[in-house]
């Protein structure tokens, strides 16, 4: 990330049960700038999520942590 690219929003959704991260994920989404990025932290892969992102106009990156973690990294497709 360019070092003047914004501070990523971080969405600690571990431990939250279902619906939730993925209501906060759509939240800070909704006021993410062009080239701001959210990362999603969970204890499970979000498949569904994956679907609503790309037909809204997301990339993501997903990387695999220790005991289990995620952290989804989402970008808008069309970010610099």
């Amino acid at each position: 990330m360019p070092a003047d690219s914004p501070t990523p929003v971080i969405v600690d959704a571990r431990g939250l049960m279902p619906p939730e991260p993925l209501n906060l994920t759509l939240e800070a989404l909704d006021t993410l700038p062009p080239d701001g990025e959210v990362i999603l932290m969970l204890y499970r892969e979000p498949g569904p999520l994956y679907d609503i992102l790309r037909r809204n106009g997301y990339v993501h990156r997903t990387e695999t942590g220790g005991e289990g973690e995620f952290a989804i990294h989402i970008r808008h497709a069309t970010a610099p």
